[in-house]
Formats: structure tokens, sequence, C-alpha cells
């Protein structure tokens, strides 16, 4: 009996920090199991990440450590780390958000050229700055991206890989949602800047049709030209990030690459179905009671009712 119970208390801990609810459904395709918890005096709440059932866990211990060095306004930083010899995660703050494809379901549809721009406009700076530090994402996809009320954050840490030639080659992440992995990585190729810009392609592609492999003339007129580029076959037809970042971004005189995000990022940038769910997602966190036994923490918190 006792046993049982240490088990049960065991599933419901991961390092100092005790499960609260799952960020994603459960058939959601992401490259890692996210989590909100809270320290177990529930003084702090983060988004707690886990590798996926079957994935190496000592690469995403790597791949997580290796994420602490990308730093940046639109990238969810790795705050806390699993101690070594003890099972993988990592924790990054928590804010009310919602996974792309959940916003998605919440708004009913695709969302609006100017909430794509935005979120195209503050990942291209994002992964600007990975690039700029020599590091690939290699698991940008739609669920990696969480949005918040202030504008989108890059997540899902277990995928970031050296871009130099030593990185080590993936053909696939467990979870990556088709359509979202470059010609050139999914034939064996090493992870490399080009191939995260053809992602966040992927990723706009989502987020203005609702699937990533969208027919050429489902694209908005106004951003057709530069999806379809990130999408190029040839990585050396695709924008850079930073170029991308300046061709999503509106034409003003004063812009720079500080600002450029910004711009996009004023009231009403998203639809008001998704920032009414992510404000019922925080009533429903601060209403929320510890979890009392196992099966408390496998319910989203932007359950049925949120979708």
């Amino acid at each position: 009996m006792e046993q049982a119970r240490t088990r049960e208390e065991s599933a419901r801990r991961i390092g100092p920090y005790r499960l609260i609810t799952r960020l994603d459904p459960p058939t959601a395709a992401v490259s890692c199991r996210r989590f909100v918890a809270c320290t177990r005096d529930g003084g702090r709440t983060v988004l707690l990440n886990t590798p996926l059932p079957g994935t190496d866990p000592a690469r995403f211990a790597t791949e997580a450590d290796a994420a602490r060095r990308l730093l940046g306004p639109w990238i969810a930083p790795v705050t806390d780390l699993a101690a070594p010899g003890e099972a993988p995660w990592y924790a990054t703050p928590y804010v009310p958000a919602l996974p792309l494809p959940v916003a998605l379901a919440v708004h009913g549809g695709p969302l609006p050229e100017v909430s794509v721009r935005a979120v195209g406009v503050a990942l291209a700076e994002a992964l600007a700055a990975a690039h700029a530090q020599g590091l690939t994402h290699a698991g940008v996809s739609p669920a990696a991206v969480l949005l918040t009320a202030d504008g989108p954050r890059l997540s899902c840490f277990g995928a970031v890989r050296a871009a130099g030639p030593d990185g080590e080659a993936r053909t696939g992440l467990p979870g990556l949602e088709p359509g979202a992995l470059a010609p050139e990585q999914a034939s064996g190729g090493r992870p490399r800047p080009p191939g995260d810009v053809f992602a966040l392609g992927a990723v706009l592609a989502y987020a203005a049709t609702g699937h990533t492999v969208p027919e050429r003339d489902e694209l908005p007129p106004a951003l057709r030209p530069v999806i379809s580029s990130c999408l190029a076959r040839d990585p050396a037809d695709r924008p850079t990030a930073a170029d991308l970042m300046a061709a999503l971004a509106p034409p003003t005189p004063h812009r720079t690459v500080l600002n450029s995000a910004g711009a996009l990022l004023t009231p009403g940038w998203l639809p008001g179905r998704v920032v009414a769910a992510l404000a019922r997602q925080s009533s429903e966190l601060l209403a929320a009671e510890l979890p009392t036994d196992t099966d408390t923490a496998t319910a989203p918190l932007h359950g049925p009712d949120l979708t």
C-alpha cells in the first residue's frame, strides 16, 4: 500500500514541480510533452517539458541545455533543467498560452492576415537570433508555437541542434507535424538554418490555411509570395530569417530589427475568441486546486469548452 502511494505521488511530480495539467490535447503533433506545473509550495508556475516516449532522453537533455543560450523576446526561455542523472525535463516561465493548433480550433478556422504576419515576424526574429548564435531549432512546427496575449513564443527546445558540420543529422522528430520538415532534412541532411525557414513557412501556411501543405492558391494573395519562398525545395532559394522578418513586417519609415515585431503586436492582433480563451485559461488555473490523484494531470487546461 505504501509503495503504491509513493508511486502515485511521484507520478504527480517531476523534479521540484507538481503537475497540474497538460498543455496539449492527447493527439497533438508536438516534439515534447508539456505540462503546466508549480513548485511544491504553489509559489511558482512553469511550463514543464519532457521527452516523448521512445525518444533519446540523453539527446533531449543535451539539446534542452543548449537552448539555455537562446535568448530573445519571442523565445520561451529555459530557466530550469533536470539535475544530472535525473530523468530529463526543462521548465520555462508560464504565461497563459495556446498552442497554435488549439488557437485555430478556438477561432474556428485559419487566423486573419494580421495575426499570421505578427506570428511570422516575431518567430523570424527569434530564429534570426538563434542562427546568429550558430544554432538551429530543427523542430519548428505549429504545436511548437505558443500564442500569448503579448506575442507568440517559440518552444519545444528538445530539438535545438548545432548548425555546424558536426551537427547530427535527423530524418525527423517524433510528433513533428507533417509538412514541417525541410526536404533536405527529410532525406537525411543535417539541420541548417534554411530548414528552420522552411519549417516557419509551413507554420505560416498552417496559420493562414489550417494545414502545413496547402495548394499555392489557398494562401492569401498578400502572403503567397513570401510563404512560397520559404517553402522552396532548394534551400538556396529560401530567404534568411532576417529577410523573412523584413518581408512580413509592415512598411514604416523608421522600422528596425528591434521594433519590427512590436509594430504588429498592437491591440487586436489576436482574434477575440483566442483572447477570451487565454483569459479563461488564466482564470481556470487560478481557480484550480493542486492535484490530489494521478488523473488530474491528464486533462488539458484548454479543455473541450475552449475548443
